[in-house]
């Protein structure tokens, strides 16, 4: 009748979380301005400590690109999920990534995605920060804020409420 009957839609909350050990901080301490400016979608970026990368959800991969420097991710609730290597690392052409991941597979946030060569990516003055970023925020109606700080591989860092 007012709909007080109507059962009330459950909220879908996704958890994030850390893709390496390092420092968590928010997308608009990124020094790039397509990330920063979050024109690709909105989420968070890690300053990596040690060269392994993990998911960021659970979900599956659904593309790798030819270049090994981002991977996309889809999770059950329909998030399309970024996760982009260091800055400006397509010029790279690859060569500091080893991808463990392929089209298709089924994730979690202790599947190892990749490994990121640090020393290699110093050498070449390439910033090693590793952006995460949900390019469809349509289906969002909140990612909780994320403040910088210090953060073990797999911690979670944010949680998405699904619109």
């Amino acid at each position: 009748m007012f709909g007080i009957f109507k059962k009330k839609k459950k909220e879908e909350v996704v958890a994030f979380h850390a893709v390496a050990q390092g420092t968590v901080m928010p997308l608009e301490s990124v020094g790039d301005g397509v990330f920063s400016g979050k024109l690709l979608g909105d989420g968070y970026a890690v300053k990596p400590e040690t060269e392994e990368v993990y998911a960021p959800v659970t979900g599956k991969v659904v593309s790798v690109f030819p270049t090994k420097h981002a991977i996309t991710i889809e999770t059950a609730e329909g998030l399309e999920v970024l996760v982009h290597m260091g800055i400006d690392t397509v010029e790279l052409k690859g060569e500091p990534f080893e991808v463990f991941v392929s089209e298709g597979q089924a994730i979690t946030p202790e599947t190892k995605l990749a490994n990121m060569n640090l020393d290699k990516l110093a050498e070449t003055n390439t910033v090693s920060t590793i952006v995460i970023v949900v390019t469809n925020m349509d289906k969002v109606s909140n990612l909780s804020t994320v403040n910088e700080h210090v953060v073990a591989a797999s911690e979670q860092v944010t949680t998405a409420t699904m619109a």
